[in-house]
């Protein structure tokens, strides 16, 4: 059963890999949506196209983000995001269907996807929260990605999960409800989609499930697969700085202190990150988020403790850059995680 609170690290960024499939998709989407010449566009900026991609299973971050992002700001839809999510079929889950194929119900699915970005691909941590009749999946923008861009990544998610789980049973799943931090706009197409009940203007992006839903078995006709497990072997540059943060945290090093532990000049160590969307601040300060929101939930210290556990000297400071890494101060969480 999945627990009352479990939180979920699972924000990817810039080189780290993405499954292929979900490039592959976005790609057929965008042909369709916006024709051949924006596909051709998209390809030259990332470096790959649809027929090298049928020999992948996985790609950089930064390409499936790429193509996202041109199809939301050429798309002129809010929708678009769930539409394309909702495009998604069983048969292009390629690197996943050997795995989904061992699993018998909705629920099973949904701990896999949570479970297993690096298969699935997520732009987001997560913070899962079983209620008496439905779970609630919150999404923590602890990478502080821009608020139109994330929530577009939002319904796309949405889409994707709701249309593949309505596949997966042959049964006609409906979500509960969906929160989104967004102002108010015409909601008929997202509420017919996915039958929730939709709410703007919320702190937060969040999506809720009947556990009725979440019983039903997997009736999908998968045909059979040799055992085998896929692994992902590359570490990205992204890895290897959010481990070397780690490896000194509470303590952070200085970024020319940084670089020169990997072996690079400052500049370097700069454009690097500034290449693949992020920066070591970001970095750092998502470290800090996502170290801050784990003790947080586990309820075994003080916000006093907390803030100087991570290295802080004064509880105010460490109050104001939580909330200012989450839009929430740490209360929120120890409330939330009391019920």
């Amino acid at each position: 059963m999945l627990q009352r609170v479990d939180y979920k690290t699972n924000l990817m960024v810039g080189d780290q890999t993405y499954p292929a499939f979900e490039l592959r998709n976005i790609l057929d989407f965008i042909a369709s949506q916006l024709g051949e010449k924006a596909l051709q566009q998209v390809c030259e900026h990332i470096g790959v196209g649809q027929a090298e991609l049928n020999h992948c299973q996985f790609v950089f971050v930064w390409q499936v983000e790429y193509a996202m992002e041109f199809l939301r700001l050429q798309g002129g839809d809010p929708d678009i995001g769930t539409k394309l999510g909702l495009s998604y079929r069983v048969s292009s889950l390629d690197v996943l269907l050997p795995h989904l194929a061992l699993l018998t119900s909705l629920q099973a699915c949904l701990q896999f996807v949570v479970n297993h970005p690096h298969l699935v691909g997520s732009f987001t941590d997560t913070l899962v929260r079983l209620e008496e009749d439905c779970v609630c999946i919150r999404w923590l923008n602890t990478g502080r990605i821009d608020k139109a861009q994330y929530g577009f990544q939002f319904l796309h998610s949405i889409g994707s999960l709701l249309g593949l789980a309505r596949e997966l049973t042959g049964e006609a799943i409906t979500l509960r409800q969906i929160h989104l931090a967004e102002p108010v706009r015409d909601e008929r197409f997202l509420t017919q989609a996915t039958g929730a009940a939709v709410q703007f203007n919320c702190e937060y992006y969040e999506w809720s499930i009947s556990l009725n839903h979440l019983a039903l078995a997997i009736k999908y006709p998968f045909p059979a697969y040799a055992e085998k497990v896929t692994s992902v072997s590359t570490t990205s540059f992204i890895e290897t700085v959010l481990a070397a943060i780690n490896e000194h945290f509470p303590q952070v090093l200085h970024l020319d202190d940084m670089a020169t532990q990997l072996h690079m000049s400052d500049r370097s160590f700069r454009r690097k990150l500034a290449q693949l969307g992020s920066s070591y601040q970001r970095l750092v300060d998502q470290v800090r988020c996502q170290r801050a929101v784990e003790l947080i939930l586990a309820s075994e210290l003080d916000i006093e403790a907390i803030a100087e556990t991570l290295g802080y000297s004064d509880v105010s400071h460490f109050r104001q850059s939580f909330k200012h890494w989450i839009g929430h101060p740490p209360g929120y969480f120890s409330r939330l995680n009391g019920g």
